[in-house]
């Protein structure tokens, strides 16, 4: 198999926000230069794969293996194949996330939100960031070519900080990672808790990324953040008519409405948050 090119360092963050949209979508990574973030499987499962115009990053899909399953089912090997691949056809990406596990209630209890019926781990918020670590820290032994980023877990800010004394006493940098994935963030970003914990981890001078960003938690701290990702313009679009011209019942997943979307928002940052116009860090 072909080795993957020498990775490329990015610029470590200087004011500026790179933002990648995400979309389920894999041709769109040939449509645009804008970054865009989408999951391994959605890959993996394809017998040909486009080749990336632009920027992009790679999702592992964990929230949907730890909601349907309470478990992993692919294994790091498995895994890293999938992510050799992807480089291989796609293109370099900038990162991937681990197969880190994520320490909302749902996930580690189960239940029901809306259509989703959760499985539930069962396991701890400290087995869940112990598993983490772990994971990243096997990963990077399987491929340390590939860019693998680690990731925090947690809910409130001691724990935030206990999974990354974890990090620490295994030998993990974290400060000199060009990419610190912050998860299970998503629902508490907008949030005052939200807030506290990217401002804590920020402050120990990590690269940090948000996963499943939406425009208020943008607002607010989006400039002590490396980098984004966001799917919120499709249940956007899915409450509201299609563009004029149009003829789906709406624009779930439309490209045009996702770049618009997109502009929109970004155009509504402080300007102290925006990204520069390719999506690249400001320098």
């Amino acid at each position: 198999m072909t080795q993957p090119a020498p990775i490329r360092e990015l610029p470590p963050s200087t004011g500026g926000m790179r933002f990648y949209l995400t979309t389920h979508k894999r041709h769109w990574v040939k449509l645009t230069n804008e970054p865009l973030f989408l999951k391994s499987e959605h890959f993996a499962a394809a017998r040909t794969l486009p080749e990336a115009l632009g920027r992009y990053a790679v999702d592992s899909g964990g929230f949907s293996e730890l909601q349907r399953h309470g478990r992993w089912t692919r294994t790091p090997r498995q895994y890293v194949d999938d992510l050799r691949r992807i480089w291989e056809h796609v293109g370099p990406y900038d990162w991937a996330a681990g197969q880190d596990w994520m320490c909302e209630d749902l996930i580690i209890h189960g239940g029901q939100a809306g259509p989703l019926t959760f499985a539930g781990t069962g396991l701890s918020v400290a087995e869940h960031q112990r598993r983490t670590v772990n994971n990243f820290l096997e990963l990077r032994s399987l491929a340390p070519e590939l860019r693998i980023i680690p990731t925090l877990q947690g809910s409130t800010v001691p724990e935030y900080e206990q999974c990354r004394e974890l990090y620490e006493r295994a030998g993990v940098n974290l400060a000199a990672e060009p990419t610190v994935g912050l998860g299970s963030v998503c629902r508490l970003q907008s949030t005052t808790q939200g807030a506290a914990i990217v401002t804590a981890m920020a402050a120990h001078g990590l690269r940090l990324h948000g996963f499943g960003f939406k425009t208020l938690g943008l607002h607010r701290v989006g400039h002590l953040l490396t980098s984004a990702d966001s799917a919120a313009w499709s249940l956007h679009a899915r409450k509201r008519p299609p563009l004029p011209g149009h003829t789906h019942k709406n624009c779930a997943n439309c490209f045009d409405y996702a770049m618009n979307w997109r502009t929109r928002v970004l155009n509504g940052l402080p300007t102290w948050h925006q990204p520069t116009f390719d999506g690249s860090q400001a320098a």
